[in-house]
């Protein structure tokens, strides 16, 4: 039997009961390497062309027609303030299935599946205005590397982006 999208939120969320590691698909956005929680992961796909939306904010690039379903697309890089995007061949749309909802979020690169024990999971700094801690879980060190965890339940529920329905806790 598999876990609820609430059960699977309260796991995510208490990553630091001892015991059962996590897995985060990491990413890079300019610099920075970051990880969401493998399990909302749908699918990734190459960008392809979206079609636009009338007085979407510009963070939301468009909709793309996914096996019948309309699909927002939501490009990181403009979200989170880091700069122009570009669109090459390693740009990635990692498909997140969010409470019933599917989104698409638009990032520079993808690179592998990250196991982490709840040990290598420390609580996020304050970064003032750069990101919202609010939507972090917390950074995850793995040998030289260090992951910025990003709560995406949160961020894709969140007032602001009004895409994903709020999650009961």
């Amino acid at each position: 039997m598999s876990a609820t999208p609430t059960q699977q939120n309260a796991d995510t969320r208490n990553a630091s009961r001892p015991g059962r590691p996590l897995e985060f698909l990491s990413f890079t956005l300019g610099q920075e390497e970051y990880g969401i929680d493998i399990q909302k992961v749908q699918e990734l796909r190459g960008y392809d062309a979206v079609t636009r939306i009338a007085n979407a904010p510009e963070y939301i690039k468009g909709v793309v027609n996914l096996r019948g379903i309309i699909v927002p697309i939501i490009d990181m890089r403009i979200k989170f303030q880091l700069g122009v995007p570009t669109y090459d061949q390693f740009t990635v749309v990692i498909v997140l299935n969010i409470g019933g909802r599917v989104v698409g979020m638009v990032v520079d690169s993808v690179s592998d599946v990250i196991t982490l024990s709840a040990e290598q999971i420390k609580p996020a700094p304050e970064m003032g205005a750069v990101l919202d801690t609010d939507y972090l879980i917390g950074l995850g060190t793995l040998d030289e590397r260090m992951l910025i965890l990003v709560d995406i339940d949160k961020l894709m529920s969140s007032d602001e982006m009004g895409l994903v329905e709020k999650i009961a806790a």
